[in-house]
């Protein structure tokens, strides 16, 4: 599969002043269940071709080789699967870390350690224990984020919580890459103005820079 770097600069999404903020959340919600239906719809041969093209795509990253300390998740409903990018993270002795829910509603990003006991949170998602140590957010050097849909702009659609947003607000330090299937891409994701942006989308076809926020 030929993966390259999409050049163009992105420019943030601002949104459209006729807008209200329930048409945002009315769109986004319609967006989000076409989303998730669609990638519900791979079936295990293309998700698992897709996550193995995506880990080709990462590579293409200015920012893997030097990265030290990574974030991660655990794949669920249909995301992309990182599991083949861990194992050639931890091949290249560089420290994970996953997403925990905190107390205020954010996240905090654990030391993920395979032979961890790992807990399960209100979500059903499994996470390191509560000893595991913790990573400040600037002190990562990239976090992968799982995507429902994105565009070439850097916006990104999540299900929702807006844990993401909450945690890596106005912290520039991590390089922001959405792992996302070729096929969730849409041309502009409604934005607010406390959505993150994305500096890269990699997908299955190819690595995508975005400016970013």
């Amino acid at each position: 599969m030929n993966h390259r770097v999409q050049g163009q600069f992105c420019q943030r999404y601002s949104g459209n002043p006729f807008f209200t903020m329930s048409d945002i959340h009315s769109n986004k919600a319609a967006l989000r269940s076409t989303l998730r239906q669609k990638r519900r719809s791979l079936g295990p041969a293309a998700q698992d071709a897709a996550t193995k093209a995506v880990t080709h795509s990462v590579l293409e990253l200015p920012a893997w080789s030097d990265a030290r300390r990574i974030a991660l998740y655990l794949a669920r409903d249909g995301e992309i699967d990182p599991s083949a990018l861990a194992a050639l993270a931890r091949s290249q002795n560089k420290q994970l870390f996953l997403p925990t829910l905190s107390n205020d509603n954010g996240l905090s990003f654990a030391h993920w350690d395979t032979d961890d006991t790992q807990t399960l949170n209100r979500y059903n998602i499994p996470e390191p224990p509560e000893g595991a140590a913790r990573c400040p957010v600037s002190e990562l050097d990239i976090v992968f984020l799982p995507v429902v849909g994105w565009d070439k702009q850097g916006g990104r659609l999540g299900m929702g919580g807006g844990y993401y947003d909450r945690t890596l607000a106005g912290n520039r330090h991590p390089v922001l890459v959405g792992l996302a299937h070729e096929l969730q891409q849409v041309e502009r994701i409604p934005c607010e103005s406390w959505d993150i942006v994305l500096d890269y989308v990699a997908t299955d076809i190819a690595l995508y820079r975005c400016q970013g926020g």
